[in-house]
């Protein structure tokens, strides 16, 4: 009770403010001054020198829901939703082999090996790929040990992207999948055993719903970057394919609008907020 009192009692300092300052001044500075100058600089036009003359037109906007380009947004969100799905079946799989099945003193070296890629290089992981998936790669070459002489080649194709994205997003899937598995219960799953459930049914009943909070994180960790990413399309695709990456990409190095590549990147963010927003609404409730 005393303590209690001398806690109501204490003079409250107000440090607050202060010690939040480098954090305000941190995100005003790096994030809300660009997204500013993002979003301004999609209102104008380019002129012939290649410049951004500044103006409130949504002529940018106009442009990419009503071009060709809008095809390249669904063709970026085919990709990353399939990516996700792709990831969240295997990356499931493989968390609860980790929390379920591997004892409990190997459980740490296996998730440094799983995460042991993830110290290199993005791009020499990419070029790993490549190397792997050319027709003159290894793959080839065990395809050959079995009587085929002409291999399909993989590499520069639709499905290149997608054995890559899902090679490199995987473990962000899996880190927090198992988070929420290692956590649960495993006695509620021996209950619903001795009450008569299969083991699909106490997957439905128990250790789906018990793990949603890691299943939304994960989703929203791999589709996120999925959808912005314009590395692994331009490499193992061989740039066959416009996704939304490459778009903003192109426009900003290569065609120098600036402005419509600051609409395509407001559009991008946009949908970005959402899928976050969502996570925040929904996820984090579980």
């Amino acid at each position: 009770m005393l303590d209690a009192a001398w806690t109501n009692r204490r003079p409250r300092l107000g440090f607050g403010p202060i010690i939040a300052l480098p954090a305000a001044l941190w995100l005003v500075i790096f994030m809300l001054l660009p997204l500013t100058i993002l979003f301004v600089f999609s209102l104008g036009t380019r002129n012939n020198l290649g410049q951004v003359n500044l103006g409130l037109s949504l002529d940018n906007y106009i442009r990419f829901f009503s071009g060709p380009y809008l095809n390249t947004l669904w063709r970026s969100l085919i990709l990353a939703l399939a990516n996700t799905c792709i990831c969240l079946l295997l990356g499931f799989a493989c968390a609860m082999w980790l929390a379920f099945v591997v004892p409990r003193k190997h459980q740490q070296l296996c998730m440094t090996l799983l995460v042991a890629p993830l110290w290199t290089s993005f791009l020499v992981r990419i070029y790993a790929w490549m190397t792997i998936l050319r027709p003159t790669g290894i793959l080839a070459s065990i395809i050959q040990q079995f009587g085929i002489p002409n291999p399909p080649i993989i590499l520069y194709t639709p499905l290149a992207v997608l054995l890559g994205m899902v090679y490199n997003y995987l473990p962000y899937m899996i880190l927090p999948l198992y988070a929420s598995l290692e956590k649960l219960d495993k006695r509620l799953i021996e209950a619903a055993a001795d009450l008569g459930a299969s083991p699909w049914k106490s997957f439905i009943r128990i250790t789906l719903p018990l793990s949603l909070r890691g299943i939304m994180a994960g989703i929203t960790l791999v589709f996120v970057p999925s959808l912005g990413d314009y590395v692994t399309p331009d490499l193992l695709g061989g740039a066959k394919n416009m996704f939304i990456g490459n778009l903003v990409q192109n426009q900003f190095l290569v065609v120098r609008d600036w402005a419509y590549g600051s609409a395509v990147s407001t559009i991008l963010i946009a949908i970005v907020t959402l899928a976050i927003w969502t996570y925040l609404k929904w996820g984090d409730k579980q």
